[in-house]
Protein backbone atom coordinates (compact mmCIF):
# COMPACT_ATOMS: atom_id res chain seq x y z
CA UNK A 1 0.00 0.00 0.00
CA UNK A 2 1.18 3.68 -0.86
CA UNK A 3 0.10 6.54 1.84
CA UNK A 4 -0.66 10.38 1.08
CA UNK A 5 3.15 10.93 0.91
CA UNK A 6 3.95 8.26 -1.89
CA UNK A 7 0.82 9.94 -4.01
CA UNK A 8 2.33 13.62 -3.84
CA UNK A 9 5.45 12.58 -5.22
CA UNK A 10 3.69 10.10 -7.75
CA UNK A 11 1.81 12.57 -8.59
CA UNK A 12 4.54 15.45 -9.10
CA UNK A 13 6.58 12.42 -10.84
CA UNK A 14 3.99 12.41 -13.30
CA UNK A 15 3.64 15.81 -14.30
CA UNK A 16 8.02 16.67 -14.28
CA UNK A 17 9.73 13.37 -13.95
CA UNK A 18 12.86 15.61 -13.98
CA UNK A 19 12.40 17.07 -10.55
CA UNK A 20 15.24 16.57 -8.28
CA UNK A 21 14.20 14.50 -5.14
CA UNK A 22 15.38 18.12 -3.58
CA UNK A 23 13.20 19.89 -5.34
CA UNK A 24 10.03 16.91 -4.58
CA UNK A 25 11.54 17.06 -1.04
CA UNK A 26 10.46 20.35 -0.68
CA UNK A 27 7.29 20.55 -2.72
CA UNK A 28 6.44 17.90 -0.32
CA UNK A 29 7.85 19.10 2.84
CA UNK A 30 10.21 16.65 3.42
CA UNK A 31 14.14 15.93 3.65
CA UNK A 32 16.05 14.69 1.04
CA UNK A 33 16.39 11.30 2.55
CA UNK A 34 13.32 9.64 3.44
CA UNK A 35 12.18 11.05 -0.32
CA UNK A 36 14.90 9.27 -1.84
CA UNK A 37 14.17 6.56 0.00
CA UNK A 38 10.00 6.37 -0.78
CA UNK A 39 11.00 6.92 -4.57
CA UNK A 40 13.54 3.74 -4.68
CA UNK A 41 10.70 1.99 -2.83
CA UNK A 42 8.26 2.78 -5.30
CA UNK A 43 10.76 1.94 -8.22
CA UNK A 44 11.78 -1.15 -6.51
CA UNK A 45 7.57 -1.71 -5.96
CA UNK A 46 6.98 -1.60 -9.79
CA UNK A 47 4.44 1.30 -9.25
CA UNK A 48 7.23 3.27 -10.55
CA UNK A 49 7.63 1.22 -14.17
CA UNK A 50 9.64 3.93 -16.22
CA UNK A 51 10.81 7.28 -16.67
CA UNK A 52 9.94 8.81 -20.18
CA UNK A 53 10.22 12.24 -22.03
CA UNK A 54 7.46 13.01 -23.68
CA UNK A 55 7.82 14.37 -27.74
CA UNK A 56 5.90 17.32 -29.25
CA UNK A 57 4.50 15.19 -31.98
CA UNK A 58 3.70 18.46 -34.43
CA UNK A 59 7.19 19.16 -34.37
CA UNK A 60 7.97 15.54 -35.12
CA UNK A 61 5.00 15.61 -38.08
CA UNK A 62 2.77 12.54 -36.25
CA UNK A 63 -0.11 14.43 -36.32
CA UNK A 64 -3.08 12.02 -36.96
CA UNK A 65 -4.30 9.46 -34.58
CA UNK A 66 -6.13 6.18 -36.45
CA UNK A 67 -8.36 3.99 -33.98
CA UNK A 68 -8.36 0.41 -35.78
CA UNK A 69 -10.65 -2.29 -34.87
CA UNK A 70 -9.68 -5.49 -35.55
CA UNK A 71 -11.83 -8.27 -35.85
CA UNK A 72 -9.61 -11.85 -35.52
CA UNK A 73 -9.70 -14.60 -37.83
CA UNK A 74 -9.16 -17.38 -35.38
CA UNK A 75 -9.34 -17.12 -31.88
CA UNK A 76 -6.64 -19.83 -30.69
CA UNK A 77 -3.25 -18.97 -29.16
CA UNK A 78 -1.31 -19.46 -32.32
CA UNK A 79 -3.30 -16.67 -33.94
CA UNK A 80 -2.91 -14.77 -30.81
CA UNK A 81 0.92 -14.67 -30.90
CA UNK A 82 1.12 -13.93 -34.65
CA UNK A 83 -0.83 -11.24 -34.32
CA UNK A 84 0.89 -9.86 -30.80
CA UNK A 85 4.47 -10.23 -32.98
CA UNK A 86 2.74 -7.65 -35.93
CA UNK A 87 1.63 -5.37 -33.12
CA UNK A 88 4.69 -5.16 -30.98
CA UNK A 89 6.81 -4.67 -34.69
CA UNK A 90 4.73 -2.02 -35.90
CA UNK A 91 6.27 1.20 -34.35
CA UNK A 92 3.43 3.45 -35.26
CA UNK A 93 0.80 1.08 -32.88
CA UNK A 94 0.94 3.50 -29.95
CA UNK A 95 -1.61 0.96 -27.91
CA UNK A 96 -2.95 -2.10 -28.46
CA UNK A 97 -5.74 -3.52 -26.29
CA UNK A 98 -7.79 -6.95 -26.31
CA UNK A 99 -11.58 -5.66 -25.99
CA UNK A 100 -15.04 -7.55 -25.10
CA UNK A 101 -17.92 -6.94 -27.40
CA UNK A 102 -18.26 -7.09 -31.00
CA UNK A 103 -14.23 -5.55 -32.23
CA UNK A 104 -11.94 -8.02 -30.75
CA UNK A 105 -9.03 -5.65 -30.38
CA UNK A 106 -8.57 -1.75 -30.71
CA UNK A 107 -5.02 -0.27 -31.99
CA UNK A 108 -4.04 3.66 -31.66
CA UNK A 109 -1.97 3.97 -34.50
CA UNK A 110 0.26 7.24 -34.88
CA UNK A 111 0.88 8.56 -38.20
CA UNK A 112 2.30 11.26 -40.37
CA UNK A 113 -0.65 11.48 -43.01
CA UNK A 114 -3.12 9.14 -44.74
CA UNK A 115 -0.66 7.62 -47.01
CA UNK A 116 1.73 6.51 -44.26
CA UNK A 117 -1.65 5.04 -42.63
CA UNK A 118 -2.41 3.26 -46.10
CA UNK A 119 1.27 1.38 -45.56
CA UNK A 120 0.92 1.05 -41.87
CA UNK A 121 -2.32 -1.18 -42.71
CA UNK A 122 -0.56 -2.93 -46.07
CA UNK A 123 2.12 -4.21 -43.69
CA UNK A 124 -0.11 -5.22 -40.96
CA UNK A 125 -2.43 -7.22 -42.82
CA UNK A 126 0.72 -9.17 -44.69
CA UNK A 127 1.71 -10.28 -41.71
CA UNK A 128 -1.50 -11.50 -40.00
CA UNK A 129 -4.81 -12.53 -41.40
CA UNK A 130 -7.77 -10.43 -40.12
CA UNK A 131 -11.20 -11.12 -40.09
CA UNK A 132 -12.38 -6.92 -40.43
CA UNK A 133 -10.40 -3.88 -40.16
CA UNK A 134 -12.12 -0.77 -39.62
CA UNK A 135 -10.22 2.93 -38.85
CA UNK A 136 -11.17 6.03 -37.52
CA UNK A 137 -9.69 9.08 -37.94
CA UNK A 138 -9.15 11.02 -34.86
CA UNK A 139 -10.48 14.78 -36.22
CA UNK A 140 -9.25 16.52 -32.86
CA UNK A 141 -7.08 15.77 -29.90
CA UNK A 142 -10.00 16.91 -27.19
CA UNK A 143 -7.83 15.80 -23.80
CA UNK A 144 -4.89 13.65 -23.71
CA UNK A 145 -2.79 13.01 -20.85
CA UNK A 146 -0.22 10.24 -19.58
CA UNK A 147 -1.37 10.94 -15.77
CA UNK A 148 -2.63 8.21 -13.58
CA UNK A 149 -5.54 9.34 -10.97
CA UNK A 150 -4.12 8.87 -7.68
CA UNK A 151 -7.22 9.69 -5.52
Amino acid sequence: MIDSTDKKILDLLQSDATLSVQQIAETIHLTVSPCWRRIQNLEAKGIIEKRVALLNRAQLDLGIDVFVFVRAKAHNEAWLEQFSAAVDSLPEVCEAYRMSGEVDYLLRVVVKDIQAYDRFYKRLVNRVELADVSSSFAMERMKYTTKLPLE
